[in-house]
Parts: C-alpha cells; sequence; structure tokens
C-alpha cells in the first residue's frame, strides 16, 4: 500500500526558520558593525509606527528577534511542533494559520498597547497559535522536551497550553496592563496567538467534520469525548465482523478494496491537508490500522 507521497515542492518550515535566522543576521550587521538602529522603526510594531501609516508593520515585526535567546526558543517550537504541522495540515494551511496567527497576536497586543510607548518584535504567537492546534489535533500525543534545556520532561499538550496560558493570562493582568508592573513580554501577543490558533482549528477542522456548516465548540481535549459505536472490522479472510454477532447484518469487505480506500484517502490528504477528511474517512483510517497492521 502506498504511504503518504512527500512533495518536493515548496515547505515552509525550513524557509520560515531561515528567514529568521538571515534577518536575525541582518539585524546585528546593522546594529553592530554600522550603528544603524533606526530600521526598528519601520519594522517592529508599535502604536506609534501604526498611527503614523506602517501597516506593514503588522506582518514584519514577526521576523525580528531581540536576541539570541529569543530567537532560538521560536525557533524551537517552530520546527518541533511546525514539522509535524505541516505533515498534517499541508503547506497551504499552515502558511494561512501562521499569517491568522502573525495578525491576531499583533491586534491583540496593539488593543492595549496602541497608546502606549514601546515595540513589539518575535514569533512567539506564532509558536502559541501552532501548540494550540495541535493540541487540538492531537491531544493525547504525549510531548517531550528538556525544561531549561537540563530536565528532561513528557507531557500532553493539554497541559502545555494551560501552563502557559495561565502563566500569560497572569503576566497579562499584573504586568503588562496599565497599572501594572510594565513588564516588556508581550504576554497579549500571546494570549493572541492561542486565540488565533483556536479559532483557525474550528473554523477549518469543526467545520470540516460538521459537514461544511461552521460550528463553534471546545476542543477535544477539554470535553469529554462522545462514546463510539464499534465500527466493523475486516480480518484477514475478507469477511467483515460486528458486535452485533455472526447473524447481524453487514456488507463483505476485502482487504483490496479496503486498501484502495485507504490511498485514495492518503491521496487526499496529500492534496488538500488532514483538515478536508470527513468523518467517515477519519473512521476508515482508524479502522484500516487495526484491519492492516498499520502504524
Amino acid at each position: 500500500m502506498r504511504g503518504p507521497q512527500r512533495s518536493l515542492s515548496f515547505t515552509l518550515i525550513p524557509w520560515f526558520l531561515g528567514v529568521l535566522v538571515g534577518v536575525f543576521v541582518v539585524q546585528n550587521l546593522l546594529e553592530r558593525w554600522f550603528g544603524i538602529g533606526a530600521y526598528y522603526n519601520y519594522s517592529a510594531l508599535s502604536g506609534a509606527g501604526i498611527r503614523q501609516g506602517y501597516a506593514w508593520t503588522l506582518l514584519t515585526y514577526a521576523l525580528l528577534h531581540g536576541g539570541v535567546l529569543h530567537l532560538l526558543l521560536n525557533c524551537l517550537g517552530l520546527f518541533f511542533i511546525g514539522r509535524d504541522l505541516e505533515a498534517t495540515l499541508g503547506t497551504r494551511r499552515l502558511v494561512q494559520l501562521t499569517l491568522t496567527a502573525v495578525l491576531v497576536s499583533a491586534f491583540f497586543w496593539l488593543g492595549v498597547n496602541f497608546a502606549r510607548p514601546g515595540q513589539m518584535v518575535g514569533a512567539s504567537g506564532v509558536v502559541m497559535a501552532y501548540l494550540m492546534v495541535f493540541a487540538c489535533l492531537q491531544p493525547q500525543r504525549p510531548m517531550n522536551f528538556l525544561l531549561l534545556f537540563i530536565i528532561p520532561v513528557t507531557m500532553k499538550p493539554f497541559w502545555i497550553v494551560a501552563i502557559l496560558a495561565s502563566i500569560d493570562l497572569f503576566g497579562f493582568f499584573f504586568r503588562e496592563l496599565p497599572g501594572g508592573s510594565g513588564e516588556w513580554v508581550a504576554h497579549s501577543a500571546h494570549l493572541g496567538g492561542l486565540a488565533g490558533g483556536w479559532v483557525f482549528f474550528q473554523l477549518f477542522f469543526a467545520r470540516a467534520d460538521s459537514g461544511g456548516a461552521t460550528r463553534f465548540e471546545t476542543p477535544r481535549w477539554i470535553r469529554k469525548a462522545p462514546a463510539r459505536e464499534p465500527a466493523s472490522t475486516v480480518n484477514v479472510s475478507g469477511r467483515s465482523s460486528s458486535p452485533g454477532g455472526a447473524g447481524a447484518a453487514c456488507p463483505v469487505v476485502g482487504r483490496d478494496q479496503v486498501r484502495a480506500e485507504v490511498d485514495r484517502i492518503l491521496d487526499k490528504i496529500n492534496e488538500r491537508g488532514f483538515g478536508s477528511l470527513s468523518v467517515k474517512e477519519k473512521r476508515v483510517l482508524d479502522d484500516a490500522r487495526q484491519t492492516l497492521g498499520l502504524r
């Protein structure tokens, strides 16, 4: 049986990481070698810049970073989460998610800081959006990472999202809002990334599952999973069986037919991304893993 065929065309994550590193190198060349820092006013996001008509900074701010650690943390998040999402969603859909995260994070930050001094840079909102979509799509998949680059930790995506959201909510209310301590960490942009990722998931995945009608609901890792009716399985001989017993009426489906249907679904994923699948097609893939011994 054919597996998912990787396209040799453009993929987002390697290019995105390359652009971020390249822009950071240019930043340091301009500042350290030539003593030019004015470019920041024309590329970083700020209320003053937007008031002067620098609308492009709603996008360009995400390409800049305030230091090596800032760049490193964002690149690690983009690399480890983004690769998996690109394989699942497809490049086109991931580009849409990335642009959504950049814009929503920018508007969240401007909603608090439009009339205040200061600038925002960094792709942290994109990382948060990637994490939210990953958690909605694969709530039970463990994630491994090094806490403080030293301590190995394994957690499910829900808990990672919950911990980061709690930290940012605390920072937003007690540090970033007017009257707070004034710490210049863009907690509002992080929250915007989480919100943008959740809305993106609802529009493109919950909508696909509901047959095209837009509906909003909590992610699967928050709500209790509904009871699933046992699906018919196909044994090696090609005869189908069901929990209804030997006398239950069910169609005879051969292994070749199962393989052909799975191949069609995999081709659809390659062309349109995992989100284009219907509930029935996702069920076919789940059943095929058991029937054909797929991993």
